[in-house]
């Protein structure tokens, strides 16, 4: 079973600069893939292959225009050709119906402004972590990690993210061998979601929706009014942006936390989870119907699924 662990990173100002970099590089090699593949068939020529496109990566750092692609990790920039191939191939089982679910667009070119920055390190980069604790990478140095558990085995890969807010997190990928199945519980429950609770509970429990962004609108309000007073593309007004972003992750923060906590109770408490297949946020709409009603008249059977328990862990 693979498994993601996220850690906050503290890079110096020098490593920030480095990792700039690097993104910047990364979001290069992946434009140019797409705008290659875009004249390709814009041209009526034959598909480009992931080979031929390595190839023309490779090709570019001899030349003056993409020569400081050799400043960064090699492998970070075949990630990055990775991620168009695989998101090619998503569109492409999409339009086909092979892949379920909503259709999925082609890829769109990547900004220097998008809210999220990242890179991927590989094996084949050789990345580490240390003795005391730090993450060395390929041409950026060791980094500061705050870890807040033990990794279970080796990582095969790690991914370096910045976020909206200007944070830095180590997201690392590792192969578990541990046995994750919780111990059997005599309990079932149904969850019926609603709008004046988060959730109501078949044994009558009434889970109330947390305000987290009500507790914060006073402190956002301010921070807004401030970031409109600014002017564009001043120093001023980027840093205004940053202290937006760093309360509204907060808030996101502080909902997925209490998320969690809530989601792991109940499955540890239950051996089966029944939840309703339903629009929640057409609810909210004038004129909805009831979710337990149909055309003809009471919904049969129930709102939640009567979906069988299954054995072992908690569905």
């Amino acid at each position: 079973m693979q498994l993601r662990y996220n850690y906050r990173v503290y890079p110096t100002p020098r490593q920030q600069a480095s990792l700039a970099r690097a993104f910047g590089c990364a979001r290069v090699v992946f434009n140019d893939g797409l705008r290659a593949r875009q004249e390709a068939r814009e041209q009526g020529l034959p598909y480009l292959s992931d080979a031929e496109l390595s190839k023309r990566v490779t090709a570019a750092k001899a030349t003056p225009e993409r020569r400081w692609l050799s400043e960064v990790s090699s492998v970070v920039l075949q990630q990055a050709l990775a991620d168009l191939n695989v998101a090619y191939r998503n569109f492409f089982a999409s339009i086909s119906g092979k892949r379920k679910g909503r259709k999925v667009t082609p890829p769109r070119f990547r900004s220097r402004k998008d809210n999220r920055q990242a890179i991927r390190f590989t094996a084949n980069a050789r990345f580490r972590v240390l003795d005391n604790g730090r993450l060395r990478l390929p041409k950026i140095g060791n980094l500061e990690v705050r870890w807040s558990r033990t990794l279970p085995s080796a990582p095969s890969s790690v991914t370096i993210i910045k976020d909206a807010a200007g944070r830095y997190f180590a997201s690392f990928v590792v192969q578990s061998t541990q046995d994750e199945t919780l111990p059997p519980a005599g309990a079932e429950v149904g969850i019926d979601l609603g709008l004046t609770h988060f959730a109501v509970l078949s044994d009558g429990t009434k889970v109330a929706a947390p305000k987290f962004l009500r507790r914060t609108a006073r402190k956002l309000r301010r921070l807004q009014q401030d970031l409109s007073r600014k002017q564009r593309g001043s120093q001023n007004r980027k840093k205004a942006v940053v202290k937006v972003a760093r309360a509204h992750a907060r808030v996101a923060d502080t909902r997925r936390d209490w998320q969690h906590k809530l989601s792991t109770a109940i499955i540890r408490d239950n051996q089966a989870v029944y939840v309703e297949d339903l629009c929640v946020v057409g609810l909210g709409r004038p004129g909805s119907p009831s979710p337990c009603t149909t055309r003809d008249g009471p919904a049969s059977p129930p709102c939640w699924s009567t979906r069988p328990p299954g054995t072992g862990a908690p569905s």
